[in-house]
C-alpha cells in the first residue's frame, strides 16, 4: 500500500480536516471533530470531493463510493478508500 500524502492539513471544529487532491479530479476530505461521526472513538469520517479548480472544490454524492459520508472508519479504511478514490475514472 502506497502512502497517500494529504494535499492540505488544517484544524476544524477542535480537531482536524485533512484534503487529497488525486489527478483525477477527485479528492477526498477526511475529518476527526467534534460534530464527526466517530469522534468519540479516535475514528474518522470521509466524504468524496471533485475539484473544480485550483483547491476549490464541492462534497461529490454520485459516486460508486458512496451517496454520503462514511464514518466510523479506521484508518487503514481510510486509505483503503482513498485508493479507490484515486482510481475512480
Amino acid at each position: 500500500m502506497i502512502k497517500i500524502i494529504p494535499h492540505l492539513e488544517r484544524e476544524l471544529n477542535g480537531g482536524v480536516q485533512k484534503i487529497y487532491k488525486f489527478d483525477n479530479g477527485y479528492g477526498a476530505s477526511v475529518v476527526q471533530h467534534d460534530f464527526s461521526y466517530g469522534r468519540n472513538s479516535d475514528q474518522w469520517e470521509l466524504a468524496v470531493i471533485k475539484f473544480k479548480e485550483d483547491d476549490d472544490w464541492v462534497l461529490d454524492y454520485d459516486t460508486p463510493i458512496t451517496d454520503d459520508v462514511i464514518g466510523y472508519l479506521e484508518k487503514e479504511e481510510v486509505e483503503e478508500l482513498l485508493e479507490r478514490i484515486r482510481d475512480l475514472e
